[in-house]
C-alpha cells in the first residue's frame, strides 16, 4: 500500500518515513500542501497522513478542498486521510471529522498506535475486519507482517509482502503491472525497470507448494490475478 506523509518538521517526516517503510508500506513526503496537490495529482495513494499545520494553509482546508472535489486526486476522492496535529481540542477533532477526515491522531503518538491506525483505515478499502487476510490456504497477517501458506510460513521480503497483501485485497481480479508498481513501490521507482516482474517471479516461487503450483497466475499482455481457491 501507499501512502502520502504531508508534513512539514523534517525529522517528523523522516521518522514517520522509516517507521512505515519498515512496516511494509511504499511512502512519499510533502512539505507543504503544494507538493501534495502536485503528488495527489500523479500517484494514486491509498493513504494520506495529514498534518495540521502546514506552512502554506492548514490540513483542515487541504482535505476539504480533497473531499468537495476542488483538488484532482488520480487515487479518487475516497483517499483515506488520517489526520496528525498537536491540537487535540474538541473543537479541532470535530472540525477535522466534518472536513472529511477519516481519522484523527494527537502528537505525540506511538509509533504502534499510529500503524493500527492506518491498517484500520486500509482495511476498509478490503472490506476487511481485522488485520488478517485469508484467501484459500493463504493466510496474512499485516500486524505482525507474517504470511503462511497452508501453515507454512512465508519468509518474504518487503516487497513480496506489499505485493502479496494488495493482490489478495483484489483475488481473482487481473492487477496489471503497473497498477502494483504504483501501489506497492514510492515515487523514486523507475516505471521502465523490470521490478515487478522479477518481484512477482521470487514471490510465485515463495508461494509455490509441493507440486510446484504458485497461486498467482500471470495473465499475458494485462498483469497477474490471484487464484480465489489459491
Amino acid at each position: 500500500m501507499r501512502l502520502l506523509v504531508v508534513e512539514d518538521e523534517e525529522d517528523l517526516a523522516g521518522a514517520l518515513r522509516v517507521g512505515l517503510t519498515r512496516a511494509g508500506y511504499a511512502v512519499d513526503v510533502a512539505a507543504d500542501a503544494a507538493q501534495a496537490y502536485d503528488r495527489l495529482l500523479v500517484d494514486p495513494y491509498d493513504l494520506m497522513l495529514l498534518d495540521v499545520n502546514l506552512p502554506d494553509t492548514d490540513g483542515f482546508t487541504v482535505c476539504g478542498r480533497i473531499r468537495r472535489g476542488e483538488v484532482e486526486v488520480a487515487g479518487g476522492r475516497d483517499l483515506r486521510v488520517l489526520m496528525l496535529t498537536a491540537r487535540g481540542g474538541l473543537d479541532d477533532r470535530v472540525r477535522g471529522l466534518d472536513e472529511g477526515a477519516d481519522d484523527y491522531l494527537v502528537k505525540p503518538f506511538a509509533l504502534a498506535e499510529l500503524l493500527a491506525r492506518v491498517r484500520a483505515l486500509l482495511r476498509r478499502d478490503t472490506a476487511g475486519t481485522g488485520a488478517v487476510l485469508t484467501v484459500g490456504d493463504l493466510r496474512l497477517d499485516a500486524a505482525r507482517h507474517e504470511a503462511r501458506r497452508a501453515g507454512r510460513t512465508l519468509r518474504l521480503t518487503r516487497k513480496e509482502f506489499g505485493v502479496l497483501e494488495y493482490l489478495m485485497t483484489r483475488p481473482g481480479l487481473v492487477v496489471p503491472a503497473e497498477e502494483l508498481l504504483e501501489h506497492v513501490w514510492d515515487a523514486n521507482a523507475d516505471p521502465f525497470t523490470e521490478t515487478v516482474r522479477v518481484t512477482v517471479g521470487t514471490l510465485r516461487r515463495k508461494l509455490a507448494d509441493a507440486d510446484g503450483d504458485p497461486p498467482i497466475e500471470t495473465v499475458v499482455g494485462r498483469g497477474y490475478r490471484l487464484r480465489e481457491a489459491a
